[in-house]
């Protein structure tokens, strides 16, 4: 396993393989952190870029969102601190929520986060096949502004739950 601190909190890389590992393993990995610190001492954030079409034109679709588990979890919370983050660090960006239930996330049965008793939030950072979506996800200003909301929302999740 991977783990590094990270001002000042500890964190780990659930698959630090170069190589795909099913989402039973992954579950199962961040149960066992659970089991071990207590659930409320984790949080999970499985980060992703999206994709609209087959792969074999550029789309139009474009944003950052942000799932998590139906009903309301600590996820929700979690998710809360993303978007703002989000916010903050992809201006321009559209932001894609969905308020039907009252908070900004989807809700989704995303193996994971529905099996994982800690927070736990699912990241669609911008979309691969949108042409001006890629080329800032592949830019430095997109890596770094990917990677610091997601350092910034989970900091605040855990500050805001102590």
């Amino acid at each position: 396993m991977t783990s590094f601190q990270y001002r000042g909190f500890d964190a780990a890389l659930v698959t630090p393989e170069e190589y795909d590992v099913s989402l039973r393993a992954r579950t199962e990995r961040v149960n066992t952190w659970c089991r071990q610190l207590g659930k409320r001492n984790v949080c999970l954030v499985s980060i992703h870029t999206n994709a609209a079409g087959n792969g074999k034109q550029w789309m139009n679709a474009r944003g950052w969102t942000c799932y998590t588990s139906r009903g309301q979890t600590a996820g929700d919370h979690l998710a809360d601190c993303l978007y703002k983050a989000a916010a903050l660090w992809l201006p321009g960006h559209k932001l894609r929520k969905d308020y039907s239930d009252g908070d900004p996330d989807w809700e989704n049965d995303f193996y994971i986060p529905k099996n994982t008793p800690c927070g736990a939030a699912l990241t669609e950072n911008l979309f691969h096949d949108n042409s001006d979506d890629c080329l800032f996800l592949e830019s430095d200003e997109g890596r770094r502004a990917i990677v610091a909301l997601h350092v910034e929302g989970i900091v605040n999740y855990v500050l805001k739950r102590y």
